[in-house]
Parts: C-alpha cells; structure tokens; sequence
C-alpha cells in the first residue's frame, strides 16, 4: 500500500512540473527578445613615437696579470715507516684445571602422584521425571477406525 501511494506521489509531481515547464516554454515562446544594449567604446591611448634611450651596463674592471709567477714552495718528505717482516709470537693460552672425581648428586624420594577420578559412564536418574509414562486415555474422534478384514 506504501509504495503505490509513493508512486502516486511521484506520479503527481512528474505531470505537475512537467505542466510548468510547458507554461515556461510557451510564455518565453510568445515574448519578444530585449535588445542588448551596445557596449561603451574603449578610448585608445597615444602611442608614443620615440622610445626612450636603456642606460648602458656598468663594465667590470679587470685586475693586472702578472707576468712572471712567483714559485710554489716544496712539499715536505713523508717518512716511511718500516714494516716488520716477521711476526711477534702469540703467547698460549692458560689450561683449564681437570676435576677427575665428579660430586655426587643427592637423591630424593618423590612423593606418588594422586590417582585419576574415573568418569561415570551413565548419567544418575533425575529425581523429578517419571521412567515411564502414564496410560493415556484414547479419544475415539482421532483414533483411526480399526482394520477390516476382506
């Protein structure tokens, strides 16, 4: 029911816009167009017929070359270091002392370990359900009709 009512709804409001905009049309169909107004006209500057004189750049001054060059003072020798030929002996490493009799270990006794609860295979009988059902009286309306024989 809800969404018949919803697309009546919409049904309405297609058929009123739709009359709207053919109103538009029509009303702008039957009107005559305004006039645009001209645009104002844009003055021109004079131009100028002589352009004035760039400054000129400022020249870099060049510094005097020297014609003979004075002489460059000597580097000083590296000494050399000699290297050894053979090598100083590594001194032996200290031995380790040997224990020849080993301590003993003392013994305890370990206490025995608790038995496992054994898991009971059937369920104890719930005090409040019966173990077998009451006879139910029979209604004669739904038993079936008893089986005849041919």
């Amino acid at each position: 029911m809800a969404a018949s009512s919803k697309s009546f709804v919409l049904f309405i409001a297609l058929v009123l816009s739709t009359a709207n905009m053919s109103f538009g049309a029509r009303h702008l169909l039957q009107t005559t167009m305004p006039s645009i107004p001209s645009l104002p006209t844009i003055p021109t500057l004079p131009i100028p017929t002589t352009m004035p004189s760039i400054p000129s750049l400022p020249t870099i001054p060049t510094l005097p070359i020297p014609t003979t060059m004075p002489s460059i003072p000597f580097l000083p020798t590296i000494p050399t270091i000699s290297i050894p030929t053979t090598m100083p002996s590594i001194p032996s490493l200290p031995t380790i002392p040997t224990i020849s009799i080993q301590p003993t270990l003392p013994t305890t006794a370990l206490p025995p370990l608790p038995s496992v609860p054994t898991v009971p295979t059937a369920l104890p009988p719930v005090p409040g359900i019966p173990s077998s059902l009451p006879n139910i009286p029979s209604i004669p309306l739904l038993t079936p009709p008893p089986a005849s024989s041919p």
